[in-house]
Parts: C-alpha cells; structure tokens; sequence
C-alpha cells in the first residue's frame, strides 16, 4: 500500500503538470531504462518516476500472488492475489497505450484515443488500490480471528448504503478523471458558486458541463458517506468499526478543502495532486468499511462450551465444505 500511494502521487503529478508524454515511447523512456537528463529536467523526472514506480509494484504483485497462492489455504484469497497482479499487468498496459495512441504518434488532429486509454488508466489505479485493499483485509487477524471488528449480524440498510457509497464514489472519481484528462478542471474558475453567483453556469459547454457535473457528484458523495457512517454509527454490531467510519470523515473534510484549494489556486500540482490522492484514500476507506460488514459472523450455539468447533453462523451463508472459504 505503501508503495502504491507512491505510484499514485507520482501518476497524479505528472498528469497534473501534463508531462505524461515526456517521453514518446513505451515501455522503454527514449529507448532506454534510464534516458539521460531524466534527473535534471522535471518533466522527464515525473514521468520516467512513473514508470519505475509502476515496475516495482508490478514486482511486488508477483511476489504477493505467488505468496498466497504457496501459504493461503482459502481459494478466495489466492485468486484475490492473482487477480491482483493481473489488474497491475492491464494498468501498466493501459498506461502504454495512452502513450503510444497519442496524437503525437498517431498523428490525429484529436487526442480522444489517448484520453479515453488516460481516463481508464485512472480508474484502473482505483481498482488496483481496492484489490491491495480486500488482499490486506481478508489476510489480517482482524478479519480471520476477530469477525471483522463485528459483534452480531450487520442491517441489510447499511449493508446496501455500503455499496451505494462505494458505487457512488466510484462514478465520482470518474468523472474527476475525465474533467482532469480534457483539461476542464479550471472551466469553472471560482468556488463554491460559479462565475455567476449561483449554483448554474451561465453556458454549457463540454468542460463547463462536466466540471459541474463533479461538483454535483462531491455533493452526493458527501450526503452518501454521511448517510453510510451514520448507520455504522448507529448500529451496535459495528461499534467496533466506528473508528474506521471517523477516518472516512476525516478524508472526505480534507478532500473538499483540496477540492476547494486546486481551483483557488489554479490548479497547483501538489494541490491537485494531493485531491486526487486523498480521493483514492477516500474510495479505498469506504470500500474496506463496506468489505468489513459483509463478513460472516460466527457465534457460539448453545454449549459451544463444552463442544467449541462448532460455531454458528449469523451472517451471511456457508461456501461448500471442504475448503476454507474467503469469509474464514
């Protein structure tokens, strides 16, 4: 995770300072793993980082994927590890696509094929970080020895606002994505009302429109995630995951006041570069708040004193028997 939130910060900064085509070809940096001037000049520096980045987790998905699939009893698991390193694998792609369909290799008078493999790229660094997530989760005493931190079944009501706030901020930091990738992140240049002093812009245009259409999804995002903590708050069997629902709160502050500070100061890159980061932290937080109430939840049967191998599930079904499933 580490490392991840590395990579993620530097394929922000570089987006953010619009170096991502430093470098012409893929996957080597001018025909080399290590270009000359990478280390002088700032926008080689970010994007080549990038790359090296990028490498090393690919190295690190390897060895979690071989690690789970040689000491994890449970399928669930070792598939997660595999599936792991195949997402890493396709981000890695995508990136090179993005660089190789380019208007500057393909020679179009558009980009929308480089921008379309950017915005993908994106979003595929969203899911590579919830993969890295449910991997940690599902392998951590929390989850194999300890429930989840739950103390009972969980309300089907917050079972499914859980998901609606992980789905709802997923098509949030998408339309991020695509606001950032066509350049529309200053369309609209002051916060929080529009040039005009309302809530509506004064025309419509495509950047205009989908700027908007991210400060409208912010709106949602925050009535959702106050809703979903609410009812983890409000419900005895989570009582022990309350700490984790203060953090989404904690996120989602700092990341309206990053929000608020990319556009007061046009579009800083550490400023933009830190929204975005702290808005993958945001989605990551929600979706193991999520993946933590849906694990099964087992409890004693009556003289599970004298017979403890016996316990009694109340949340969630059995898998088949004969192998350990992702829940155990």
């Amino acid at each position: 995770m580490c490392w991840a939130t590395l990579l993620l910060y530097a394929g922000a900064y570089t987006t953010s300072i619009q170096a991502g085509m430093a470098f012409l070809d893929w996957p080597l940096s001018n025909s080399s793993i290590n270009p000359d001037g990478w280390l002088t000049n700032e926008d080689m520096r970010a994007e080549h980082s990038h790359r090296l980045l990028g490498m090393k987790l690919g190295l690190l998905a390897i060895v979690l994927a071989v690690w789970t699939y040689l000491r994890e009893a449970r399928r669930g698991v070792r598939w997660l590890g595999i599936g792991l390193l195949g997402m890493v694998i396709f981000q890695g792609l995508l990136g090179g696509m993005r660089v190789l369909f380019d208007r500057l290799n393909i020679g179009t008078d558009h980009n929308l094929i480089a921008q379309t493999f950017a915005v993908l790229h994106a979003m595929g660094a969203e899911l590579t970080v919830c993969l890295l997530v449910a991997l940690a989760v599902v392998c951590s005493r929390l989850w194999i020895e300890r429930n989840a931190g739950l103390v009972g079944p969980v309300p089907s009501g917050l079972l499914r606002w859980g998901k609606i706030a992980v789905g709802v901020l997923a098509v949030q930091i998408l339309l991020g994505a695509i606001m950032r990738h066509a350049g529309a992140g200053l369309a609209i240049q002051t916060f929080p009302l529009t040039e005009t002093g309302g809530l509506l812009p004064r025309a419509w245009t495509f950047p205009i429109t989908i700027n908007w259409l991210h400060r409208l999804g912010a709106a949602v995002a925050t009535i959702t995630l106050l809703v979903f903590v609410s009812k983890v708050y409000g419900s005895a069997c989570t009582r022990r995951l309350r700490g984790l629902g203060g953090l989404i709160l904690f996120l989602l502050a700092v990341q309206i006041g990053l929000g608020a500070a990319t556009i007061w100061t046009h579009k800083n890159p550490v400023m933009a570069s830190n929204h975005m980061v702290v808005g993958a932290f945001l989605l990551a937080s929600t979706w193991m708040l999520a993946l933590l109430t849906h694990k099964t939840v087992y409890v004693a049967p009556p003289g599970a004193a004298k017979n403890p191998q016996s316990p009694t599930p109340i949340h969630r079904p059995n898998s088949p028997q004969g192998e350990p499933s992702l829940n155990s």
